[in-house]
């Protein structure tokens, strides 16, 4: 069976980059390599510059903070862990508003813990302040808040994190950049019969036995929670590449041919999120629309509270809730982003009048489209129904 050739960077719209520590810092001094990461600021300024969305998930804050602090070398204790990653955490932001603002663009930094990508009320919250960067041409600059973050509630490493965060705000492709340029088919630095391997169209048990452990005292990653981190974005839609990111310009690397490995999603981000939001959440409550309102959905429009009117069952923000029309069709399911004494609050008026009434809405849209699963060709009534 032939390997299908894997798509060039440019398609893509929205972008995801994780840098990982042993990247960015110089083990030997503890230091920032500014040259290395002048480079890669020049590589996003150029995808920015085309229009594309950039998002950056970097590691680096425990690495730069413990040099600070003069902390030993070797693994460190929690309280040491958290109060490296507060000192290093200021000095990676600094960094990174510097080297992006050289070229005229604006960061802005995004702590996030699991719960900020797995809880949908939160996950609401944290896509929509995303989402608002993005749209304002910012680069969102994203870690795990390790100055919080306990063991029992971390990720551990930023390749899962950087999934998390690539499928929550819906991005094309994830670049994982690493020491290694993609996936072998056994460790090649004691196999020399070792074979890269291009594309992976479907991580299968076999792809994720060719994934070795850690890789370096700085990084919590290896090859195999980066073959985890495929799985997530996957299953989201969006394609992965792990990259060698050793060399300057390792974007450009890429978009040039440089050598890699993608994993292919067989959907969209899109799509991957509907089929989610359509099939595996349990509704919780009711939005009843009006007949303007159940055309404009069926159009690909949002759900505004004007359009609304009735609410019915006790739901949270960031639930699935059905949608029903004047005659009682389920018209689909979406994430609300109101709870149902708030929605009940406002149904049936406009944003303007709401703000007037002293109350602003959490959000303009009820229920935005991206988060709304319509009755469609590929899904039928009975099955998006409970």
């Amino acid at each position: 069976m032939s390997v299908p050739a894997p798509p060039a960077l440019e398609e893509f719209r929205r972008v995801v980059v994780k840098v990982g520590s042993a990247l960015l810092v110089d083990r030997a001094r503890g230091r920032l390599r500014h040259a290395w990461l002048a480079a890669l600021a020049e590589d996003i300024a150029d995808l920015h510059a085309r229009g594309v969305d950039v998002l950056v998930v970097s590691s680096g804050a425990v690495a730069l903070g413990r040099t600070v602090l003069g902390l030993p070398p070797g693994a460190l204790r929690l309280e040491e862990s958290q109060a490296a990653a507060a000192v290093g955490q200021i000095a990676l932001a600094r960094h990174w508003t510097e080297v992006l603002g050289h070229h005229g663009i604006v960061a802005g930094q995004v702590l996030v813990t699991p719960k900020d990508t797995e809880e949908r009320r939160r996950y609401l919250n944290a896509r929509a302040t995303v989402q608002k960067l993005l749209e304002v041409r910012a680069v969102p600059v994203v870690n795990e808040n390790d100055t919080v973050a306990t063991v029992e509630i971390r990720y551990g490493d930023n390749d899962r994190l950087a999934a998390r965060v690539a499928t929550m705000i819906g991005a094309d492709v994830l670049v994982l950049f690493s020491d290694i340029d993609g996936l072998y088919t056994a460790p090649p630095h004691s196999d020399p019969t070792a074979r890269h391997l291009a594309v992976i169209e479907r991580v299968t048990p076999e792809i994720e036995a060719m994934a070795g452990g850690p890789a370096s005292e700085l990084s919590r990653g290896g090859m195999r929670t980066k073959v985890e981190a495929a799985k997530i974005a996957a299953g989201g839609g969006t394609h992965m590449i792990i990259a060698d990111g050793r060399g300057k310009n390792p974007l450009r690397a890429i978009r040039e041919g440089g050598r890699c490995t993608w994993f292919l999603s067989g959907s969209t981000p899109t799509a991957a999120r509907k089929t989610w939001i359509a099939g595996s959440l349990e509704p919780c409550g009711t939005l009843v629309v009006d007949a303007g309102a159940a055309r404009a959905l069926q159009g690909g429009a949002s759900l505004l509270p004007v359009g609304v009117t009735a609410v019915e069952g006790q739901f949270s923000k960031g639930d699935a809730v059905l949608i029903r029309d004047p005659d009682g069709r389920v018209l689909g399911r979406g994430l609300v982003a109101y709870d149902s004494g708030e929605a009940a609050g406002v149904i049936g008026r406009s944003s303007r009048e709401i703000a007037a009434g002293g109350t602003p809405p959490s959000r303009t849209e009820m229920i935005h489209r991206d988060d709304l699963a319509m009755v469609g060709a590929w899904q039928n009534n009975a099955a998006i129904q409970t």
